[in-house]
């Protein structure tokens, strides 16, 4: 029974020491990794020699010893030398943990950083392209949309052609082009969904097909139509009939939901008669969400209201004075006669505005940069002839006395349009600030 005992204690001390020499080829393989061995091309006589080397040593790994190769598991083996079995457990959480955190850090949407806000001015400005037009447009935006406006102006300077007297078709295109880059710019950096507007259906059919690739391109943005909740009866009969013209090419209610998911409305290409459908789609769709009139020239507009045959003044009063400017760039041409060569002198500016800065009047420098630097600024509005006055005092040509005929002659009996002039009869002074 002892000599049983014996050889059972003899076959266990036989077990662990094979279960140690087991782990002493492992930790010296891992210690000592020889590339003309670790391929299958090895000799058999190597592989001999290595394994009477390793049963001859004493596996003595201690466990303060740093483990080498980390990126192979030489942590895990360590643990095993130590403990005498394999903690797989340990293994795998120190293998898989930090890559779960990055792949959890990767899901997380990244939103690149915005330009910092500043309330001052610019001294000058000249973009070089108009992407970097949009951008500033955009980061415009986006601070008024931190401040929690929901009426916004975008007016930005001539984009190739001289608004609807040059060619209409190019300037609606561009206009549509340029409020999608906008739209882009509001997704990229707020994360916010964009449902960019045109007039009516038969626009809607010509600016889809036109932009489906770049709105396929970007999921959070939409497009839609002033008229899209509106079906009346003539094109509830033509819509009966597939394929035509002036129906949209997806149905009203497919508009509906996607206005329903939109977090931004953008309004472009919209004419002094339909300005009234722009305020009816503000109050029965929009709400309370933002609204931006994008390159819609408002100021342009507003002089056909009260005309015959156009929307009556109070359309400015009660709707469009709510809107406020953040972004704002209307260039102006003049020119003045003098009595000494070169007896008539051309001077250019622009009245400018970037939220949350001031209203700034930019005097175009006369060299081939062709920058404009601000040379007056206000935190309101300049009317018309207070924005000429501050050009021509810049420009040294306010020679004429003050009060007299020559002065008067020279300015006028009007230097205001009658919306400038209305603080009584507005409801709001948002777009004058």
């Amino acid at each position: 029974m002892a000599s049983g005992a014996l050889q059972s204690a003899l076959g266990c001390n036989t077990q662990v020491a094979s279960f140690r020499r087991h782990q002493c080829r492992i930790a010296v393989q891992a210690a000592a990794f020889q590339p003309s061995c670790a391929t299958p091309r090895c000799s058999v006589e190597a592989r001999a020699s290595l394994r009477q080397q390793s049963e001859g040593m004493q596996c003595c790994l201690p466990a303060s010893q740093p483990a080498r190769h980390k990126g192979l598991g030489g942590s895990a083996l360590a643990s095993d030398a130590v403990h005498g079995r394999p903690d797989l457990r340990s293994y795998a959480s120190e293998r898989d943990g930090p890559t779960a955190q990055q792949d959890q850090e990767q899901r997380q949407p990244q939103r690149p950083p915005r330009k910092q806000r500043s309330t001052a001015g610019r001294e000058s400005y000249r973009p070089e392209s108009f992407q970097t037009l949009i951008e500033d447009a955009g980061q415009a935006v986006l601070a008024g949309l931190d401040d929690g406006l929901t009426r916004m102006e975008v007016q930005l300077p001539s984009v190739g052609v001289d608004s609807y007297k040059g060619a209409s078709d190019m300037y609606i295109d561009t206009n549509v082009q340029l409020a999608i880059a906008t739209a882009q710019q509001i997704l990229k950096y707020s994360g916010l969904n964009a449902h960019i507007v045109v007039p009516d259906a038969t626009e809607y059919n010509r600016s889809y097909k036109l932009s489906k690739a770049a709105l396929d391109l970007s999921p959070g943005i939409t497009m839609g139509y002033l008229t899209e909740e509106k079906r009346n009866l003539a094109g509830a009969i033509t819509s009966l009939f597939a394929g035509v013209s002036g129906q949209p090419l997806t149905s009203d209610s497919s508009q509906t939901t996607k206005a329903a998911k939109a977090d931004v409305f953008i309004v472009v290409n919209a004419s002094t008669i339909e300005l009234v459908d722009v305020e009816n789609y503000v109050k029965e769709v929009v709400g309370d969400r933002p609204v931006i009139t994008f390159n819609v020239e408002l100021d342009t507009l507003r002089a056909d209201l009260g005309l015959l045959g156009f929307p009556s003044k109070d359309l400015q009063y009660r709707f469009l004075s709510t809107f406020k400017p953040v972004f704002y760039v209307r260039q102006r041409d003049y020119s003045k006669s003098v009595a000494i060569a070169p007896f008539i002198i051309n001077y250019s500016g622009a009245l400018f505005r970037e939220y949350p800065g001031p209203w700034q009047v930019m005097l175009k420098q006369q060299d081939l940069a062709g920058n404009y630097v601000c040379v007056a600024e206000d935190k309101q509005r300049y009317n018309l002839g207070a924005f000429k006055e501050e050009l021509m005092i810049a420009m040294g040509l306010n020679t004429e006395e003050e009060g007299s005929a020559m002065a008067f002659f020279r300015r006028g009996y009007k230097v205001s349009t009658w919306w400038e002039e209305a603080f009584e009869q507005e409801q709001s002074s948002d777009w004058r600030r």
